[in-house]
């Protein structure tokens, strides 16, 4: 792997759990996200507690990679209940908490949905984090588990926007994507817990992600996240890659193209993601600052 710098900063001590906020460059904003940089000693059991703990959406359990390599890292996952197969904001957080002690410049991350490469820069004084996904997907979904999704957020078919039809997007796990015609009904987000839910578990969605398109290629979106027993998620980066994903597939925009999502301005945690597509690559990048609190 090239780094980008071969200067190392002074080291700083490693505490048990770290916190930061992701996709945002103020503590007001982002997701938080727990980092653990050495959870070799802890078991399954000892890290859903300390994520329950936190109470973060997900947090992030780091273990030497499988290479022989100070670059290369294993990350596990857990929400509040269990542990999650890819957190796009708590890789950011790791990315950045990795790069204020080893320097920026290039780490692999192994994760149950496979290899995530990702690059750390320092840009307006800021460490940043670019996560390329694993090879993403985009699937069909029935029109009856639309229905019941709808049923469930309250939302009406006739609320949605016909140009962005509903579809599952995987880029290391499965978000179901309904497009809202207008921002205030993206705005208006009350919706039965338990009942989606459950179609979540019979789908083996992560989130459900709703969007509003503001332009070509900047778009509003929310994340409900009951299956980690969180109503609403601030900013998520797997959800942006599958989106990403989304995006392409359908023709929404070009073959390589910048997308901007904001994230978390209804739950009062501005989050900005960026996404990028490149021709001929089927992989997403989706690029973040992060910041301890």
């Amino acid at each position: 792997m090239t780094n980008l710098d071969t200067t190392t900063p002074e080291p700083k001590a490693i505490s048990q759990v770290l916190h930061y906020t992701a996709f945002a460059t103020s503590p007001a904003g982002g997701n938080l996200a727990g980092v653990v940089l050495d959870a070799t000693a802890l078991g399954d059991d000892e890290m859903v507690a300390i994520a329950a703990g936190l109470d973060y959406s997900e947090s992030a359990f780091v273990t030497p990679g499988p290479a022989a390599d100070d670059r290369s890292f294993t990350l596990r996952f857990f929400s509040p209940k269990a542990e999650v197969g890819f957190c796009g904001h708590a890789t950011v957080a790791t990315a950045v908490a990795l790069g204020e002690r080893l320097g920026t410049g290039d780490f692999d991350f192994h994760t149950s949905a496979g290899l995530v490469p990702v690059r750390v820069v320092r840009e307006d004084g800021m460490l940043k984090a670019t996560l390329t996904s694993v090879e993403p997907a985009v699937y069909e979904v029935e029109p009856a588990d639309v229905a019941e999704a709808l049923a469930a957020l309250g939302w009406e078919a006739g609320e949605l926007d016909a140009a962005l039809p509903a579809r599952i997007a995987f880029a290391g796990v499965r978000h179901l994507v309904l497009a809202a015609a207008t921002r205030e009904r993206l705005a208006d987000l009350d919706y039965d817990f338990d009942r989606l839910l459950r179609l979540m578990h019979r789908l083996d969605l992560t989130t459900v992600q709703l969007v509003w398109r503001e332009s070509a290629t900047v778009f509003h979106v929310r994340d409900p996240f009951p299956v980690g027993g969180v109503v609403e998620d601030a900013a998520t980066g797997a959800a942006a890659a599958a989106f990403g994903a989304y995006a392409r597939e359908l023709g929404l925009v070009p073959a390589a193209a910048h997308l901007t999502l904001h994230q978390g301005h209804d739950m009062g945690r501005p989050s900005l993601l960026e996404v990028d597509l490149r021709a001929g690559e089927p992989r997403v990048r989706v690029t973040g600052a992060a910041i301890g609190v």
